[in-house]
């Protein structure tokens, strides 16, 4: 499994097209999600990381930065190494690992930086373990370094990310390794996609302010009235395919116009209401290099919930939306437990159940 996910990322032209979005609650509690996406088939695992466990980052000279986890953590791991890509923290922290090809340019690591090095992998797992609030992330970044790192079986390159991290009150920050340097931006909207870098999208969204979600009046012209064709006119010109920017600016839409839940359990179900409308069915999205084919499509869309701790989840072959609560394990266990992601669809069947009435 590991090894199929690692290969991919030999190729910094993979279709990739994850999208992360945060809504608030009438009530003013705040959860938020992001859709995963690769080019081809990955076996996600969901697992829980305790307090007090030991890790070491990696870097092209060996191993880096030293620390024990402070806080526990849940979320999702994409390899064997427990290092998670997506998750929260017991303190309600959150990270969003997201693809960032062509833009990522991380520290060079050298003998004198080397013990505060951490992989491309290992920078999100890290925060999760140490800190509370973005406040003690803007601190803590200032301490260490991101290396390109060629890790073991990834092939010849150093995965290019980008990262948002939400705190528990909704505050969100976007990381962005730039020239080797960590390039940090407030985000007060809460999204975030792929390439180009997170200013670039804020700017864009400035060819988008025509939108409404108000029908557009009727044009009267030379005796003719034209009238709207039906509901959504005031939409006309959201962008609908799959480019980062495009989905940026249809993220930015749908959380600005959605109407606020009554509490954060509603709030996920909008959550994933609007992830929805980011669901890459398998075939519409392809890269194809030669005689390789890649095929980008939705794999995973989860969501977490700061207030109670728990990352709901769901799958491109089963839809049916799964929890991990971190409140109900033992934060001082001396082991990781996982769960693989993978499911199958069951359908139920209510035959029995219509009635004449």
């Amino acid at each position: 499994m590991s090894r199929i996910l690692m290969i991919c990322f030999l190729f910094l032209g993979s279709v990739e097209a994850c999208t992360g979005i945060r809504l608030t609650a009438k009530d003013g509690s705040v959860v938020h999600g992001r859709t995963l996406e690769f080019g081809i088939p990955l076996e996600t695992k969901v697992a829980v990381i305790p307090r007090g466990m030991q890790f070491s980052g990696m870097t092209p000279l060996g191993k880096g930065l030293s620390y024990t986890t402070k806080y526990a953590s849940v979320g999702a791991l994409l390899s064997d190494d427990p290092s998670m890509a997506d998750g929260m923290n017991e303190k309600g922290l959150a990270v969003g690992t997201f693809f960032f090809p062509g833009y990522a340019s991380y520290t060079p690591v050298t003998s004198e930086n080397q013990s505060r090095g951490l992989s491309p992998m290992d920078f999100p797992s890290w925060i999760l373990s140490q800190f509370a609030s973005i406040e003690e992330v803007l601190e803590g970044i200032q301490k260490v370094v991101i290396t390109p790192t060629k890790l073991k079986e990834w092939g010849a390159a150093a995965p290019p990310f980008h990262y948002i991290v939400y705190e528990k009150t909704g505050r969100s920050i976007v990381i962005e390794p730039i020239d080797g340097k960590l390039v940090v931006h407030e985000n007060p909207i809460g999204v975030l996609t792929n390439a180009p870098t997170f200013d670039w999208h804020m700017t864009n969204l400035r060819n988008y302010i025509n939108l409404r979600t108000v029908n557009v009046a009727p044009l009267k012209m030379e005796g003719l009235t034209l009238a709207p064709l039906g509901l959504g006119a005031g939409m006309w010109g959201l962008p609908g395919d799959f480019t980062p920017p495009s989905r940026f600016v249809r993220a930015a839409v749908f959380c600005f116009t959605a109407t606020a839940p009554d509490s954060a359990k509603l709030g996920i179900l909008q959550t994933f209401h609007i992830l929805n409308q980011f669901d890459i069915p398998r075939g519409v999205s392809r890269e194809v290099d030669g005689t390789r084919m890649e095929i980008d499509y939705t794999l995973v869309t989860c969501v977490r919930d700061p207030q109670s701790l728990k990352y709901y989840f769901k799958t491109y072959d089963d839809q049916t939306i799964r929890v991990v609560d971190l409140s109900s394990f033992d934060l001082n266990a001396n082991v990781v437990k996982k769960i693989p992601s993978r499911g199958f669809q069951t359908f139920i069947d209510v035959s029995s159940q219509l009635e004449s009435k």
